[in-house]
């Protein structure tokens, strides 16, 4: 018996499964000017989305809000275009951060969590707070709280490392601005690293990405962030010793569109 054929689709079905730029058509040797046109509007948000200003501000209050006190931390990345120009600055605290977290007077914590800016402070502006609303009582059911927090200017993933140390921290869950792109320019990223240490890399993390209004969602987000911090402390390893298995344990009422881990360098 001959399998059916399935009838043959169109690039124009395949524009309504992906944002990527596919059948763009074409005028002459070049682009349609509307294509043209979205090319350069999305390039502009992504470029204003690297330099945006990080409200550090309004995230502490945030949460606050939800019952979450932050202390305000930055890297050796004296401005902006130090940043760009010295990821290893970014990895790094500055003396006086390091020495506001060392005198705090608090034992040191299970669980940290730091919110940074990274490559889209635009990113963490709009979702991070939101976020850690949506994991808090996820890990409540599991008993696990926020020990304590920090809201970081200058960063990049090993920032984390870096704080955590400091703190004491058993583990630490870095929610981070992602390296803009011509599909997304908001999107937020989560690190895990189990006995966050100098010198730990990305193969000893574990990322949940690409989480904004177009990709993953809050809730299953939430989800798979509150899955690996209950078997990373249980198992005590993140990373290539712990795998993404959340996705047979979700709710099927909060499974979302999207996906994980596109981008490792923040």
């Amino acid at each position: 018996m001959k399998t059916p054929t399935l009838p043959p689709r169109s690039l124009g079905d395949l524009r309504d499964l992906t944002p990527a730029r596919v059948a763009l058509g074409r005028a002459g040797a070049s682009l349609p000017t509307q294509a043209l046109l979205d090319f350069t509007l999305d390039h502009a948000r992504a470029r204003d989305a690297v330099h945006a200003v990080l409200d550090a501000s309004a995230l502490v209050s945030g949460l606050a809000g939800l019952g979450i006190e932050a202390i305000r931390v930055r890297s050796r990345a004296g401005d902006r275009k130090d940043y760009l120009r010295r990821p290893d600055l970014g990895r790094t605290l500055d003396a006086d951060s390091r020495h506001r977290l060392a005198n705090r007077s608090d034992d040191p914590c299970g669980l940290a969590i730091v919110v940074a800016d990274g490559l889209s402070p635009s990113a963490v502006n709009a979702h991070a707070v939101q976020l850690v609303r949506s994991v808090i009582p996820h890990l409540a059911a599991d008993g696990i709280e926020i020990g304590c927090a920090a809201v970081a200017t200058g960063a990049r993933v090993a920032l984390g490392d870096d704080i955590g140390a400091v703190l004491g921290a058993r583990m630490i869950v870095m929610l981070i601005g992602e390296r803009p792109g011509l599909s997304a320019s908001d999107s937020l990223g989560a690190y895990l690293t189990f006995a966050p240490q100098v010198g730990r890399t990305d193969a000893e993390r574990n990322c949940v990405s690409n989480i904004h209004g177009a990709g993953l969602g809050y809730e299953e987000a939430a989800f798979r962030i509150s899955w690996l911090i209950r078997e990373a402390l249980a198992r005590q390893a993140t990373g290539v010793a712990l795998k993404d298995e959340s996705s047979g344990q979700m709710p099927r009422r909060i499974t979302g569109r999207s996906n994980r881990c596109h981008n490792f360098e923040t």
